[in-house]
């Protein structure tokens, strides 16, 4: 519900808040005190346009703000948090800013937002029926909805929104699985080449490398055998070796290591050296010996890594690129291979898909014929007790051939107020209170499965008095049973029935016009309830009807 609506600097008003309670709420007061003024003010946070022009005279900015309980409303709560917002303690609030300057800027709980992301909020909660476009019951997809609501469709409209979408993701899949294919298709001889051309070679991970340094070992094969040979005899072969000349060494050092024992450290370190010495000395006598100076083998390499090098030149610059390029085409080819079988599979999917999504479609047609004829009637028989006698109402549904998310079927609320006229769409319904009133009677029909929580009308008791007041005083009494609902309204019979009765006057302050809410109770409604049945408020007859419409 609405708890608080709070406005500063907006046209006339100058500062003033809103408090508001569960039920009927009621704004009244003299013509051109502000009413409507107070209600333009709201429809900002419904999505309104907003213009300097609406900022009071010698202030920099026009704020409006409202405060909402949405604890009980998971659906608004689940909407806050997909744009990216945090309710406080259940509260949502929102609140917008006109500059007089021209610029415009929003806040949803106190974070910075889109004027767009506040209306849609402002729009879930609130309905405005009057001289503003913010009525749900005027978009057709709402309209649908809320047939839907009424005929217990609301499970065959779910079933029918998920299979659309299922069946548009599987020829989405479908879609983009035969562009791949056909560019794999058109390039699959190339394809081929290149695996052909890869496997032929048979590359191994590291072979380019191996062979490169196998490359070295024949070109220079010569220098490293006499190379070799020298290191071995220097270190080993030698009379005079290094390892002869070591083993000379450690014996000395062997001998004064018996009159001093902290020299056995030295001659365990030299006993490192010398065979560290003695064992390089061997191996490089059996290098020497192993190494075969082959001009055939080094031509095989060369020529090995003159092909590893092409391929490289191609698909590298490694030779673990060219491998995984091969790996790559095999598995486009694959996918070519398997092509047939994967969409047999998915056309198959889509058939079924699509024909599971006729039959539920069907079913939700005909909730939705049955729910149309009981919706107009029900409504229909509402209408001339709201003053609109001549006025007709009927639910249309219009045939698609082919089936969307909504359905088989469009869905439009038509309505005519004078007899012997066609039935209109409710958009271009004329009169800003007759419209209120065709809106009263539907919110009447659907007060249990509405799920906008509040309901705001203006204008909506424009050239009506008498006993069709009273039935619009009642059917809004009724609809504030399951609703909030808040009412502009001239009307003492509709006044009356006000769980909560806000009084809206104008003032002068420093010469400029103001205006300021104050609630009523006790005496000050029945002075006001007196001044709007056209008599003198302070007269006892005047009070008295008064006190018998308030029921005191």
């Amino acid at each position: 519900m609405l708890v608080e609506l709070r406005i500063r600097d907006y046209a006339v008003v100058e500062d003033l808040t809103l408090d508001l309670s569960p039920g009927l709420n009621v704004l009244t007061g003299e013509t051109g005190a502000g009413k409507s003024i107070i209600v333009g003010a709201l429809s900002l946070l419904l999505g309104e346009r907003a213009s300097s022009s609406v900022v009071r005279r010698g202030a920099e900015r026009a704020t409006v703000e409202a405060v909402f309980d949405v604890e009980k409303l998971p659906e608004v709560a689940r909407l806050v948090e997909e744009q990216g917002f945090r309710l406080d303690d259940g509260l949502l609030i929102l609140r917008r800013e006109v500059a007089a300057e021209g610029r415009n800027r929003a806040w949803v709980c106190g974070s910075p937002a889109t004027a767009g992301a506040v209306g849609e909020l402002g729009s879930a909660l609130v309905d405005l029926h009057g001289q503003h476009e913010h009525q749900t019951l005027l978009r057709p997809r709402d309209q649908r909805t809320i047939l839907d609501s009424f005929g217990g469709a609301d499970e065959a409209a779910a079933r029918v929104a998920a299979l659309y979408a299922e069946l548009q993701s599987l020829r989405q899949a479908l879609e983009e699985r035969e562009e791949r294919l056909r560019d794999v298709e058109s390039r699959a001889d190339f394809l081929r080449f290149q695996l052909t051309e890869i496997d032929e070679a048979g590359p191994a991970p590291g072979e380019d490398e191996s062979l490169e340094a196998e490359t070295g070992r024949h070109e220079h094969s010569e220098d490293l055998i006499q190379g070799a040979n020298e290191v071995h005899e220097t270190l080993y072969g030698d009379d005079d070796s290094v390892s002869d000349r070591l083993s000379s060494v450690r014996r000395t050092l062997e001998r004064l290591a018996k009159f001093d024992p902290e020299l056995a450290a030295e001659l365990e370190a030299l006993d490192g050296a010398l065979h560290a010495v003695t064992d390089v000395g061997r191996r490089m006598g059996d290098y020497a010996s192993a190494i075969d100076h082959d001009p055939e083998r080094l031509e095989e390499v060369r020529e090995r890594l003159d092909r590893l090098f092409r391929l490289k030149r191609k698909y590298g610059p490694e030779l673990a690129d060219v491998l995984a390029t091969a790996q790559r085409v095999r598995e486009e080819l694959q996918d070519l291979d398997d092509a047939d079988h994967d969409l047999d599979d998915t056309r198959r999917k889509i058939t079924e898909t699509s024909t599971t999504l006729d039959d539920a479609a069907a079913t939700l047609s005909a909730l939705r014929h049955a729910a149309a004829s009981g919706l107009g009637a029900s409504v229909a028989e509402v209408l001339p007790e709201l003053g609109l006698k001549g006025a007709s109402f009927e639910v249309r549904l219009t045939s698609h051939d082919v089936v969307s998310a909504g359905g088989a079927e469009s869905v439009e609320f038509l309505v005519t107020t004078n007899r012997g006229f066609e039935p209109m769409p409710l958009a271009r319904v004329a009169s800003g209170g007759e419209l209120s009133r065709v809106m009263l009677a539907l919110k009447s029909i659907l007060a249990g499965v509405d799920r906008v929580p509040v309901l705001v009308f203006d204008e909506i008791d424009a050239g009506i008095g008498g006993v069709v007041a009273g039935a619009v005083a009642q059917k809004l009494a009724e609809v504030g049973t399951r609703h909030q609902v808040f009412v502009v309204t001239h009307l003492a019979q509709v006044a009356s029935r006000a769980a909560h009765h806000l009084l809206v006057e104008k003032g002068d302050g420093d010469g400029v016009t103001t205006a300021g809410v104050r609630s009523l109770e006790g005496e000050a409604r029945v002075e006001e309830i007196a001044r709007m049945l056209g008599g003198d408020p302070g007269s006892a007859t005047s009070r008295k009807h008064a006190r018998e419409l308030l029921g005191a």
